[in-house]
């Protein structure tokens, strides 16, 4: 979600209890309190005018009246009676929220946690004995050491830059380096840290268990105009369209590759492979990859790069012959 949508959704949920308050208030009187223009809480009032309960039907649904008065818009908000209803869910409803809940108190901070345990403790009393339910589910979320996470908690509220100790799996080294973090993300049961890298000179993600060290940095987070949360929606992991394209033959021993990696292309051959487009950054994690994948695997493309990896398979064949 870009900022500007996340902001104009934030001020829907605030409109809703605000205009219910009010029978009837200018426009101009509602932008001024929310602090935008005018034809920004028309834009807001024309989404609204669409939101409902699921299942809703046109009539079902929040009813907007704009209406000229003295010259001046006027407001006025109706058919939404059922937001002040006690919510009530249903046991599937339920189950999914505790289990949501505690997989949130898993990845928060010191400063988050007290608030989530209240309000879990509050869901699972209420719910009985799906409440118990949700206790059989194993949740578990590796956010990394302890004190690293404390230090860039502390960096993230203080909004300071932090410096790294970082190890890299791919060419299997601990980097040092300076970064503006911007937030946590929590995937696949692990945490990471999504930051301006001063030294990659754009966004990263650094997951938090590959951080060895952490120190916070006198100097303010200062990520450029320009660097932007990552859209996760497709993925964690999610290949740039200007990274070199490689073509590989999978055997069926090897063809979990292709649900592993985001690959962009996949095409049966005669020969009972699977033969993949998967695009690579780093040369040196696509030869380790594929020597070791062993005869399950053949590199197609390219072709520079496969000979590479005959040459170091052979290097690697003669230490044993001798």
């Amino acid at each position: 979600m870009t900022p500007n949508a996340q902001e104009q959704v934030e001020r829907m949920l605030a409109l809703v209890p605000y205009l219910r308050a009010r029978d009837g208030i200018s426009i101009d009187e509602v932008a001024r309190d929310f602090g935008v223009r005018p034809s920004q809480i028309v834009k807001d009032l024309k989404v609204l005018w669409f939101c409902g309960l699921p299942d809703a039907v046109t009539g079902d649904m929040i009813d907007i009246d704009m209406e000229a008065l003295d010259g001046e818009g006027v407001v006025k908000l109706t058919n939404a009676d059922y937001l002040t209803r006690p919510l009530r869910l249903a046991p599937h409803e339920a189950l999914a929220l505790i289990v949501a809940l505690r997989t949130l108190r898993e990845a928060s901070g010191d400063s988050q946690r007290d608030a989530v345990d209240r309000a879990l403790s509050k869901l699972e009393r209420a719910t009985g004995e799906i409440g118990q339910t949700a206790a059989a589910v194993d949740v578990h979320v590796d956010s990394g050491d302890a004190a690293v996470r404390s230090t860039i908690d502390q960096a993230l509220a203080g909004n300071r830059r932090v410096h790294l100790s970082y190890y890299v799996p791919s060419r299997d080294e601990t980097t040092e380096r300076d970064a503006d973090p911007m937030r946590l993300v929590f995937a696949d049961g692990q945490g990471y840290l999504e930051a301006w890298c001063h030294r990659a000179r754009e966004t990263r993600l650094f997951r938090l268990d590959r951080i060895s060290a952490v120190a916070v940095l006198d100097a303010a987070a200062t990520p450029p105009p320009g660097a932007r949360p990552k859209d996760l929606s497709g993925g964690l992991f999610q290949p740039d369209p200007d990274d070199p394209l490689a073509v590989l033959d999978l055997a069926p021993g090897a063809r979990w590759v292709a649900d592993y990696y985001p690959i962009e292309s996949r095409e049966e051959t005669a020969s009972g492979r699977l033969r993949i487009g998967l695009r690579y950054r780093d040369r040196g994690w696509l030869e380790r990859l594929v020597l070791r994948l062993g005869g399950d695997a053949e590199l197609i493309e390219p072709q520079t790069l496969a000979a590479a990896v005959r040459d170091r398979a052979q290097a690697a064949l003669a230490n044993y012959s001798g």
